[in-house]
């Protein structure tokens, strides 16, 4: 049989066991599926490539390291590592940058004149960042499969298309389980009274 009809998962441990061309039929199977979930998240042919690259040096580096461990999951295993490599990209572009007080230009600009008064207060925010983390901890109480789906649709902002792709289920087992997760958080949050209002 050629090497070319064999499964992901033969073709992985074929590659880890060094054999380098199984590795470039996996590329060459999955490539324009995963370059495709790349742009459609950011848009941008260049940055498509340069994540698309990173993506496969990182599957490169986990797979060499032995740190591949879903069984049968090759392409949402992919998936996975691209969409975490946007999501970091993301954070550190979006990071707050502080201009220095004495450096600026004017002697009465201040950092606060950028701040809107839409902006949320000291306490306002204080509730916000408490609630998180209690919801946070409350989640750990949920089903596995539910605090998963929960997670990647509300913290990773993954559509259900997608996490159905990752999860190798249905877009209608993503929905369910999405609306059993938000009906047990809410009765878990009742339960311990936590008050979700300030």
């Amino acid at each position: 049989m050629s090497i070319k009809n064999l499964g992901d998962q033969e073709l992985v441990k074929l590659y880890i066991n060094g054999n380098e061309s199984a590795f470039e039929v996996l590329l060459n199977r999955h490539k324009d599926r995963i370059y495709r979930f790349i742009l459609s998240k950011i848009n941008d042919s260049e940055q498509a490539s340069d994540y698309f690259q990173d993506t496969f040096i990182k599957v490169i580096l986990k797979l060499k390291e032995g740190n591949y461990n879903e069984e049968g999951k090759f392409l949402p295993w992919v998936l996975r590592i691209a969409h975490n490599l946007i999501i970091d990209g993301f954070r550190k572009n979006k990071k707050l940058r502080f201009l220095s007080e004495t450096r600026s230009a004017s002697e009465d600009y201040s950092v606060f004149n950028r701040l809107s008064n839409d902006d949320l207060n000291i306490l306002q925010i204080t509730c916000k960042e408490e609630l998180e983390q209690q919801v946070v901890g409350l989640m750990a109480q949920l089903p596995d499969n539910q605090r998963d789906i929960l997670r990647m649709r509300l913290y990773q902002d993954l559509s259900f298309k997608d996490i159905a792709e990752m999860e190798n289920i249905s877009i209608n087992t993503a929905l369910g389980r999405m609306r059993y997760a938000l009906i047990n958080l809410r009765k878990i949050m009742d339960k311990y009274e936590v008050v979700t209002a300030i």
